[in-house]
């Protein structure tokens, strides 16, 4: 392709609209520059099938949003996916490599592609230009936080101490079945009768509705509230972050594990059943650093910060060189 003039200081986020990833993508943009430009791309197959490695006919492999890849050209494009490493390879050799091409989680194919790959510990992934952090990227820390606990100010009149229970839902290699819940909720509510206050339950887009009606029984004659999608109140996710004093987790989901250890608060587990190899990796590396604990463990009220985005961010303008 021709050579278009970079938009300086802009960011270009693409991801597959996945919120996991967005959210991610978006946490490190915003850690860079204010300048940011959200893109979610859909690939038709068979580039779908193959991404992040190409075939030829790049511009047909949009289902959509296709024309918002366009020049003028970022400084910085950012992607987390693997749809949005076709895309943020793709960026980079359409702007003849003057847009700097950050990704985040494990390509599967050389890291070379791109100017950074920023990918978890437990993926095991290796290279010069590759970063480990130990968990996901998000925006918590102690503004963020703060931000929370005003929108949802009134969680401070719930009855102390107030614990969080946050739910997943299936993921590869792992299930969420009922008698695995049935065992995490049962462990919340001993925990709840022992110490009293209140429980703030919030499941996720993941979590199976056919479980909800067991977490509502469960938790029907206990103060506090339970939240599922679909509910008319805002997804109070941020102010249970924000106003639990502990917070219970289910296995199967690193996002939601990194930002509760980016609380301070001690975090807690159950788990059941093997967990997949990398998922098992990122387990043993919080509870090695005093990050997460067994349900029923006795902790000190604040635990060891897990933020690495900041961290992060200051690496990719040291390492890339940005004017950001």
């Amino acid at each position: 392709m021709s050579a278009h003039p970079l938009a300086p200081g802009s960011c270009w986020v693409i991801t597959d609209g996945a919120a996991g990833n967005r959210r991610q993508a978006l946490a490190l943009a915003e850690a860079l520059t204010p300048s940011i430009r959200e893109c979610v791309v859909d690939l038709r197959a068979p580039w779908s099938w193959f991404a992040p490695r190409r075939l030829p006919g790049a511009r047909a492999a949009f289902s959509r949003n296709g024309d918002s890849l366009r020049p003028p050209w970022p400084t910085l494009v950012i992607g987390c996916g693997r749809s949005a490493a076709w895309a943020t390879r793709q960026v980079r050799r359409w702007s003849d490599g003057r847009a700097l091409a950050v990704q985040i989680l494990d390509p599967r194919i050389d890291p070379g592609h791109w100017d950074l790959v920023v990918a978890p510990k437990h993926d095991q992934l290796h290279g010069d230009n590759v970063l480990t952090p130990l968990g996901s990227l998000n925006p918590i820390d102690d503004a963020w936080l703060e931000d929370a606990r005003d929108a949802f100010a009134g969680f401070a009149d719930l009855p102390g101490p107030r614990l969080g229970v946050l739910l997943g839902g299936a993921r590869h290699g792992a299930t969420m079945d009922a008698a695995g819940l049935a065992a995490l909720l049962e462990a919340v509510k001993q925990r709840h009768a022992r110490e009293g206050g209140s429980v703030m339950v919030v499941a996720s887009r993941r979590t199976p509705s056919s479980i909800l009606p067991m977490v509502r029984a469960a938790f029907h004659a206990v103060p506090g509230f339970i939240w599922a999608p679909g509910d008319e109140d805002p997804n109070p996710y941020p102010g249970v972050l924000a106003w639990a004093d502990r917070l219970v987790v289910t296995p199967d989901s690193v996002n939601m594990l990194s930002e509760a250890c980016a609380t301070g608060r001690p975090v807690h587990t159950l788990v059941t059943d093997p967990l997949p190899a990398k998922l098992e990796r990122f387990h043993a590396e919080l509870r090695s650093t005093r990050r997460l604990h067994d349900i029923e463990a006795s902790t000190p009220p604040v635990q060891p910060l897990l933020r690495e985005t900041a961290w992060v961010a200051e690496h990719i303008r040291q390492h890339l060189g940005l004017p950001l």
